[in-house]
Order: structure tokens, then sequence, then C-alpha cells
């Protein structure tokens, strides 16, 4: 074939080629003039189906095929025009005539040159991609959920992420309602719902600017029946319904059905939240004019919407029915009050709810002294609660003992580690097993006749002290090893003044106690809280910790020191000799009488300091020293030198001797024994009542 003949009928073909192309492509061909008006087209794209070529030529793009951006397009088109840059796959929204849904379509434009290079125009090919996008949108909406709901442990906050994630991509209004039993942390009620269930509106999310609410969130509710609503939670079954206004069942809920009007939602699609056939909650989901009516693919996916919500919120009732649980124990295992002496009050706190894990107590101890505790055990829920419980039951079992701070905390350690392992020889598919048991504890004793405070600190919790002239001070005391860890450190005590008026604050989250402590912390803005009411002072402090702080649930006690009456307790130092029995004895008497202390225990205690007097001067290093304190009971303590401890006999009938602690254990009401660096102190307590 010649040369000339080739090019003829290349040329044919291709002319052929494009008449095939404008006349039976399925998709739409366009071809533009630099003004972007049509010069030729097909007509095999909807939004030109059953127009003529001739009448659609020579108007602009954007009118033939009606888009919703058609400035936006012209000029993403200019720029091709411009640049010679294709435009491809630009997705655009497109309105058909006769169909209420807007239909998607992709865009790809080429410029087009004559031979010496002039702009001629555009050749723009337009696919309907609706199907496509539709289901890309549907898919987004689900990862929403997938991402959004459950983050919270929150059952109403479950709601909330849901009614957020499907507004305005999915509907147009949105309202989750939860039963109220359910928000509670109760099992959800069998299918179908009993009727008259009262159920709580939990959110509501709309597209729409000051729509009416039939009902606000947080309102308790029962459905009327018979609607869509109480339908779908007889059958479990989802339900598309066009929102007729002579609908029957719009008399019977009048409140909603005022709201739809206002709206002028035209479909309501009601899904239930339904897990293993139990009621949950409702999740109705409604559109509004322009937004196109739900279909059975909306349908299929509010299910799979309501499906992830439904076991959002079941895990979220879950953690509230073991937090309540847990908060019941806690408020079980801790005291109601505080123990405190006249010297020392007293106050408990909680800031910002109750960590099941955190402990606070007050115990009282012989010689008018209070123990302070504070403490918080790793973990949630009713474990963390039941083990804080046994250790608070340990610290109060150790502090009988009259032991020293740092050897209580390294007993109280070593009952950590019992503990821990027993948590590690749980069975292996026990979840309890895999978590790491630690705690934190603070135990500091309060003497007011001496105006000072012995500490041991397990952990990080040390307390802070605001001083009668407003210096506030954290105790230097080294910090112990958490309990039931594997670190092996010693623990050590601190001793520091606590003078009259003096404020003790103890945390078991020691960022409140680090925020106490700053210069322009609350204790140093608070005025006058040496003299206010402990209560008030209270409230004062959690008023002035800053919001950005973070503190979780805490435990805190607030403490005052009071000066201890010098007229409530007298002592005297004794000779080894066995006179200063008697001379003991007769001292007693007297400041007894002053005291006006009832003749029968007057009596006792005279008994009382016989016997333990003898026994130190006895068995015992001098000095001896004799101290009668009059608080809440009568105290009578007998110093030594000495570090044997003196134990009870039950002496034989032959016995001359051994019957002293005996005669004194049936005399006073408690008795026991404290030691010292410098020795011990062996003390009684009798109960007090005035003549």
């Amino acid at each position: 074939m010649a040369y000339d003949d080739a090019d003829r009928l290349m040329d044919e073909m291709s002319a052929s080629l494009l008449e095939v192309l404008f006349s039976s492509a399925p998709f739409g061909l366009h071809l533009l003039d630099t003004e972007l008006r049509v010069v030729r087209l097909n007509t095999a794209v909807p939004p030109v189906r059953g127009s003529s070529a001739d009448e659609l030529t020579g108007r602009p793009l954007r009118e033939v095929l009606r888009i919703a951006e058609g400035s936006e397009v012209e000029d993403l088109l200019r720029n091709v025009l411009e640049s010679g840059e294709a435009l491809r796959g630009h997705v655009v929204r497109v309105r058909v005539e006769g169909d209420p849904q807007e239909r998607y379509f992709e865009l790809t434009a080429q410029r087009l040159l004559n031979p010496e290079g002039r702009v001629l125009g555009l050749a723009g090919a337009v696919i309907d991609v609706t199907d496509r996008e539709r289901e890309h949108a549907r898919v987004g909406v689900l990862e929403a959920i997938r991402r959004r709901v459950g983050r919270t442990l929150d059952p109403s906050v479950s709601g909330e992420e849901l009614a957020g994630a499907v507004v305005p991509e999915f509907a147009d209004v949105a309202i989750v309602e939860v039963v109220d039993s359910v928000l509670r942390g109760d099992d959800p009620p069998l299918a179908p719902l009993p009727p008259g269930t009262p159920l709580m509106r939990t959110a509501f999310r709309s597209r729409l600017d000051d729509l009416p609410q039939a009902h606000p969130v947080g309102t308790i509710l029962r459905l009327p029946a018979p609607t869509p609503f109480t339908q779908a939670l007889t059958d479990l079954r989802p339900r598309v319904v066009p929102l007729h206004p002579s609908a029957p069942w719009l008399s019977v809920d009048p409140p909603r059905a005022t709201a739809m009007r206002a709206a002028r939602c035209h479909t309501l699609l009601v899904v239930p939240l339904a897990l293993r056939d139990t009621v949950l909650g409702l999740v109705s989901l409604y559109r509004a004019e322009p937004s196109p009516p739900f279909d059975a693919d909306d349908r299929r996916l509010a299910v799979e919407l309501a499906a992830h919500t439904a076991l959002g919120i079941d895990n979220a009732r879950h953690y509230v029915r073991e937090h309540t649980v847990a908060a019941l124990v806690q408020r079980r295992l801790l005291p109601r009050r505080p123990e405190s002496h006249t010297s020392l009050q007293a106050a408990f706190l909680t800031v910002t709810g109750a960590d099941p894990g955190a402990w606070y107590d007050t115990i009282p101890l012989s010689g008018a002294r209070t123990a302070l505790v504070v403490g918080r055990v790793s973990g949630q829920g009713l474990n963390a609660a039941t083990t804080m419980g046994r250790l608070r039951t340990v610290v109060r079992s150790l502090s009988a003992f009259d032991l020293a701070p740092d050897e209580l905390m390294a007993r109280l350690h070593d009952t950590a580690v019992e503990l821990a392992s027993e948590r590690a020889d749980l069975p292996l598919g026990d979840p309890l097993r895999c978590e790491t048991l630690t705690a934190d504890c603070v135990y500091a004793v309060h003497d007011p006749l001496t105006g000072t405070c012995v500490m041991a600190v397990a952990g990080s919790l040390t307390p802070v002290v605001g001083l009668p002239d407003r210096t506030v001070t954290v105790p230097d005391c080294p910090a112990g090893p958490s309990l039931a860890s594997r670190e092996d450190a010693p623990f050590a005590t601190v001793e520091f003044e606590v003078p009259e008026g003096s404020v003790l604050v103890f945390a078991s989250d020691p960022r409140i106690t680090s925020s106490l402590a700053l210069s322009s912390g609350p204790l140093r803005v608070v005025p006058d809280y040496d003299r206010r009411p402990l209560r008030e002072l209270c409230d004062a402090l959690v008023y002035a910790l800053p919001d950005s702080l973070g503190t979780g649930d805490a435990a805190v006690i607030v403490a005052r020191a009071r000066s201890f009456s010098p007229g409530g307790f007298a002592s005297w130092r004794l000779d080894a000799d066995p006179s200063s029995v008697a001379i003991a004895r007769d001292r007693a008497r007297k400041q007894l009488t002053d005291w006006q202390v009832d003749p029968e225990t007057a009596y006792n205690t005279e008994l009382i300091v016989s016997e333990l007097v003898t026994n130190a001067l006895k068995y015992g290093v001098p000095p001896v020293e004799l101290r009668l304190i009059r608080d809440r009971t009568l105290t009578c303590e007998v110093r030594d030198s000495g570090s044997a401890a003196p134990h009870l006999r039950h002496a034989r009938v032959v016995d001359e001797g051994g019957r002293g602690l005996f005669i004194v254990s049936q005399l006073a009401h408690a008795w026991g024994t404290r030691f010292t660096p410098s020795g011990k102190t062996t003390w009684t307590e009798q109960p007090l009542s005035q003549r």
C-alpha cells in the first residue's frame, strides 16, 4: 500500500472510531472549546440522557452535567487549558433530574492542540462512580465508628461517640437512647423489651441549626407503643420508615412527631442496640431534605454500626458494674470518720472520686499518739479494693504492737511480697496473674507531748506540712521501695517538728502534695488555715488545686495539730531504789485526786503503778520515769533504759512472784510495750469516767 493511502486509511479509521465512541460509548464524552462550552458530546450518562445533542451544544459543561461544585470544576479545567497538565480521576457531585440522590462522576480532561500547537479546547470523559463512592462513604462511616466508639468506659459517652461519627456523613439527625438500668451496670433485659422499661436519652446530634428536641439529653422516658421504636425493641430488627404526616403511629408520640415535622425529616432508620438477644438501647437516624432516603445498603450499614456500639456499651457496662462493686467494697473497708485524739484534728477527703486501691486511716496509739496512714495499691476494680483492704488490716494489726514506723513498713512490705507471690501462683488463665502488685504507703506517728511526728515512706507519698507562719515544708524523708517491689533497700524514718496549728496533708497521689508544696500553692493562699474549721479547709484546698493538675482519684488526710493541755499529763523521774515504789504510788494518788478520777479507777491505777515500777526497778535499767496522761483514756507509762521486754506469766500457787503483769492485764483495758532507741516504755490504758 502506498504511503498516501496509508495516511488516508488512518484518518478514516480515526474519524470512524470517533463516531463510534460518540454514538455508543457507555461513558460520557465531551469536546469543549476554550470557553468550556460543549462542542460535541454523547448522551450516555444520566444527567444528559433523554436530551438531544443539539440542544446541549454550546452550553457550559457545568450546566450540562449539573455539577454541584461548578465553579471549582471550571477552575480546574482552565488550569488544564493553560498548563496542559491533564485532569485525571476528579470526582464531582452531579444532580440528576428525577433522582433525589446526588450521583458521583469521575471526570478526566485532556488539552487538544492543532498541528501548529494552538489550543483548540478540551476532551473530557465522564464515568458514573456513584456506587463506588457510596460504598467508600459507608466504609468511612464504619471505620469512624470502629475508631471512635468505645474509647471510653462510659456507656453514655459511647452513644455520643456514635452520634458524632454518623452526623452528617450518614444521617442528618442521630439519637441514642440506652436502657436506664444498663447505664448503672445492671444486666440488660431480654428481648422483647418489657413495656414501660425506662430509657435515658444519652446523645443527640444534628446538622440542622436550632433544631428542637422532643426530649433533652439526660431525660429518662418510657416509649409509648406501638411505634417503630417499640417494634424494633420487640423483634430486634431494623426498620426504614418513611415519615408520612398521616402515619397513625405519630399520634402516639406527639413530642417526637412535632420534632420530626420541625426538622422536615422524610425518612427514619431505627436500629436496636442488642447483644445476644438482650436489649441495651435504641439508635434513631433521620434524613431530611435534600438528603436521599435510607436504602437497603444503609440499613445493613446501620446494623453494623449498632452492633459495634452495643458491644462498646456492654463493655462499659461491665466496667461500671465492677467499678460500682469496687467502690462499695472500698466504702465498707475504709473508716467512715477519722479516729483522733483531742490534740490532733483529722478529716478524710477524696479528690475527683474514689480510687478502689487508695486508702486512708487514723489509728489511736498509746501515749496520746495518733498514726496517720495513706496508701494506694496498683490496679483497678475489685482486685485493687480487696488488696487495699488486706493491707489496711495488716497496718492496723501491726500498729497494735507499737512498732516504729520503719519496722512496721518493713513488715508490711513482707506481707505485700507474700500477696504478690500468691498472685503469681494463680492459674495461667487468670488475668490477675499478669498484673504486677505494687503499693505505696506513708505511715506517720504524731506525738502531741513532744510536738513531733515520726514517719516512714514506701514509694513517693511524702506529706506536706503547713506551719502557722504560712511556711510550707516537705519533710526530707528518704523514700523506701514500693511495697512488694524487688528492691531490697531498707526503710528509713524521719522526725520533724509539728508546732501547734500546723496542718499536715497526706495524699495517695503525689501530684496533689507537689502542688501544695509550690510557692504559690493552696496552703499559702488559703487565709487563716490554722484557725478555720477543718472541713471548710478541706474544701478550700480542693478549690485551690489547679485544673491542669491532671490528678486521678485520690485519698487525702488533712490533719491539724493542737497543743496538749499542760495539766493533762504529769511525769516523775524515780531513783533506782525500792522506796521509789511507794513514792510513785503516792504521787500518782495525788495526781489522780487533782484530776477527779473516780475512786475505783484511781485505786486500780495505784496498783498498776506499783507493779510497773517494781518490774522496771527489778528487771530494767535506770533511769526510770513514771508518766500519767489524761486524754480519752487514762494512760500509765513507765520508762526505763533496758531492752528486755516484759512478758505475762501465770504464776503457780507456790510461786512468790510472777503475778505483776497478770494483775496489770486484769486491771487495765489494754497494755503493751513499745521500744525506742533509748529503751522501752510499758504502758496501760483504762477507761475514764469523771466523778
